[in-house]
């Protein structure tokens, strides 16, 4: 069953995902995300690392969440296929505890799809009640 649908806008392109909560729409964003950069079916979960943002709203917990994703893959060449999140509501702010699964990005394995270049806040949207989460991407 679909856990997310890309969402096609003028420049950008974007993710609609859900979950049966709101950590699992997280995860399926996050998977969402990296199928637009390459094949998430060709990962190999031969590494894991440990993602920590905190945010005070829950939109901006979801942007943070991406944006350090997209980081590690910038910088590190990590192409992640499997995830898993808890987030906790600690006083004023969001905490987001993730753990991600992956492998060195290798273009002849994983594709080439399209660049993304940021997490935008545009259209951006989080229902903790449906446990479904919309964002777009710059390319």
């Amino acid at each position: 069953m679909a856990k997310f649908e890309i969402i096609e806008h003028t420049a950008d392109v974007g993710i609609r995902a859900w979950g049966d909560s709101i950590e699992e729409a997280f995860e399926n964003t996050a998977l969402g995300m990296f199928s637009i950069i390459g094949d998430v079916d060709k990962v190999d979960v031969v590494g894991e690392a440990e993602v920590r943002v905190e945010n005070e709203d829950i939109e901006g917990l979801l942007v943070d969440w991406l944006s350090e994703l997209l980081y590690l893959f910038d910088t590190e060449r990590i192409f992640l296929g499997k995830f898993k999140v808890s987030i906790e509501k600690l006083g004023e702010k969001y905490m987001l505890k993730g753990r991600v699964y992956g492998e060195k990005y290798d273009p002849k394995k994983h594709g080439m799809g399209v660049e993304i270049k940021a997490v935008t806040y545009h259209m951006l949207s989080v229902d903790t009640e449906k446990n479904e989460v919309k964002v777009l991407f710059d390319i």
